[in-house]
């Protein structure tokens, strides 16, 4: 049994030793000339505004979390349609429950504000 593994350790294995190898020799061989001008962060290739440290107001985090909260839902429709024949009214009814509750999710962050950027 765990001789069907091998191959898939094999490869884990040489993946991280090459993962690992690749640092080690480009930090021996790699230059190591630092100025002012490299250790700038790169703002794809226009002249960086302000400080790097500079803070994010927490409405991003909130929008960024709600984004990805209601992105990953919707990954759960796509094997829902591919079933969607098989499923029948259970799946139907599944589905509509799933979605209410996405519904009042949905209506709950926007009556608490959470959508509105100012």
């Amino acid at each position: 049994m765990a001789g069907a593994y091998l191959p898939i350790i094999l490869l884990l294995a040489i993946a991280v030793c090459f993962g690992l190898g690749s640092l080690v020799f480009s930090s021996l061989i790699g230059q190591k000339k630092l100025s002012a001008v490299k250790l700038q962060p790169y703002e794809c290739g226009c002249e960086p505004v302000g400080s790097a440290q500079e803070r994010f107001s927490i409405k991003f985090y909130l929008i960024a979390m709600l984004f990805i909260l209601f992105d990953i839902e919707c990954v759960f429709l796509y094997p829902w349609a591919v079933l969607f024949k098989r499923l029948g009214v259970f799946g139907i009814m599944e589905m509509g429950a799933f979605m209410l509750i996405l519904f009042v999710g949905y209506i709950y962050i926007w009556k608490k504000g959470a959508l509105e950027w100012e």
